[in-house]
């Protein structure tokens, strides 16, 4: 039985999913959410997670007809429905136009409609609808903080329970949300749309996070990690990293860009790499070592530097080129804000992924690859890619001698289990380092921990030979 659309008026929330509205009305008529569902005919089956449980961040799409009905159930116009619904108005070739009169639905995953998920603020919902109750909104990750209740709110796409993390105890963060307004500024002036420039930013700063555990000068980052954890992430280090990593760095990110975005700092790129009488970038270059210091990091600028193949020195080789107007047509190889899909940072949801699976077959081979940096999966790929060529001609297409075809085959395999072994000794030694228990470390890569702690104090004393 539907309820009559006059007893309770429910608006919409700016940029709110419309199954989260749908199930914000539900709950003003004490209704469940799939009772109320059942107002519309569905064409296909709401998404999940693989472990089965229902997405926060699952949007809906309704034909005409199906509008209307939600209209009259809000008590309020479609054309304010219109203007707070991203998703609003947006077509679906499951839908019919309508013309039967059918009120239908479909399911889609938010990111698939109109971008990423987040979870609103339930005391910011509560001043707004008097109900402290669940919402799911369209929020660009650049707009994460609720400066009014210092929350950080998360990605819904991700499968885990929090729907925020706490800021009051790191208020950098929230200045940095503030800061974040006049750098979208700077850039709109400069003629980069805002959102190309946060995505370089996070994506330097997020590699910078992957590198941090074998940085032994870095005490800010684990400092704001415990503090959003609630006081200690040590209990679950792995985890932590994932869920709080973009709350953690966004004032580095927010830093980052607006000094990308410095016309002064693309002139120390220039003179560093030697202006009209080219030579090497330096891993003293003065531009690096000012980049340390506007992240309060003066130390930062020698690795910053040497980390070759990233987005930041893929960033500087584009500011160069472009001033010395070596570079072509209008495209990606003289787009400064142009980043590569491998250097993008991955998704708090794409890394829980990897971690679950990790943690339910261990060695199963994702870990080696969320672990090493992007150059060195591609020459491990590469590797072994190369190996199995020369497995096919062992198995009866060379046309050399069987003998010599085998010893290729297995230096190939021997370099690339090198690789990997060299990568699992580092990804260890950096959890150790960064405060992981060796008894934890020990159970992932199952092998007693009197072994591993062996091979980890010959490890490190390899390389400080």
């Amino acid at each position: 039985m539907t309820p009559h659309p006059v007893l309770l008026r429910t608006a919409p929330l700016q940029g709110e999913t419309t199954s989260s509205l749908i199930c914000r009305i539900a709950g003003r008529y004490g209704m469940e959410a799939k009772v109320l569902r059942s107002c519309w005919q569905w064409r296909n089956y709401p998404p999940g997670h693989d472990g089965g449980g229902a997405r926060a961040d699952a949007e809906v799409l309704l034909n005409t007809p199906g509008r209307q009905l939600l209209a009259s159930l809000c008590g309020v116009g479609e054309d304010v429905l219109a203007r707070a619904l991203p998703s609003w108005g947006q077509e679906d070739s499951k839908l019919s136009a309508g013309k039967d009169g059918v009120s239908a639905a479909a399911w889609r995953t938010g990111g698939a409609v109109a971008g990423p998920v987040a979870f609103g603020c339930r005391l910011c919902a509560a001043q707004r609808t008097g109900t402290a109750v669940r919402v799911a909104r369209y929020v660009p990750r650049w707009e994460r903080v609720c400066v009014r209740h210092r929350r950080w709110l998360l990605d819904a796409d991700a499968d885990q329970p929090l729907e925020y993390l706490g800021l009051r105890g790191v208020p950098e963060v929230t200045a940095a949300q503030r800061r974040w307004a006049s750098v979208a500024r700077r850039a709109v002036r400069a003629g980069a749309e805002p959102e190309r420039v946060f995505a370089l930013a996070q994506a330097v700063v997020a590699r910078w996070w992957e590198q941090a555990l074998q940085w032994e000068r870095e005490t800010i980052w684990p400092r704001r990690l415990h503090r959003v954890a609630g006081g200690d992430a040590g209990g679950d280090l792995e985890r932590w990293r994932i869920v709080g990593r973009d709350a953690v760095v966004f004032p580095e990110v927010v830093a980052v860009a607006d000094a990308l975005l410095d016309p002064a700092m693309a002139e120390l790129v220039w003179a560093d790499s030697g202006a009209g009488r080219p030579r090497a970038l330096p891993a003293d270059g003065t531009f690096c070592r000012r980049l340390g210091e506007r992240v309060g990091r003066p130390w930062l600028g020698p690795l910053a530097a040497t980390d070759y193949g990233g987005p930041l020195t893929s960033w500087m080789g584009r500011v160069i080129r472009l001033r010395r107007g070596a570079g072509g047509p209008p495209g990606y190889d003289n787009d400064p804000w142009w980043l590569r899909q491998e250097h993008q940072s991955s998704t708090m949801a794409g890394q829980l992924r990897v971690l679950g699976k990790e943690k339910k077959a261990p060695g199963s081979g994702t870990m080696w690859r969320a672990a090493v940096p992007t150059e060195q999966r591609r020459l491990i790929t590469s590797a072994i890619d190369s190996a199995d060529e020369q497995l096919l001609q062992l198995r009866g297409v060379q046309t050399g001698p069987t003998a010599e075809v085998a010893r290729r085959l297995l230096r190939g395999l021997g370099h690339s289990a090198g690789l990997i072994e060299n990568a699992w000794k580092r990804t260890a030694v950096a959890a150790v380092n960064g405060g992981v228990p060796l008894q934890e470390v020990a159970r992932w890569v199952d092998m007693p921990v009197e072994v591993l702690s062996q091979m980890l104090t010959a490890g490190r004393q390899e390389n400080s030979d």
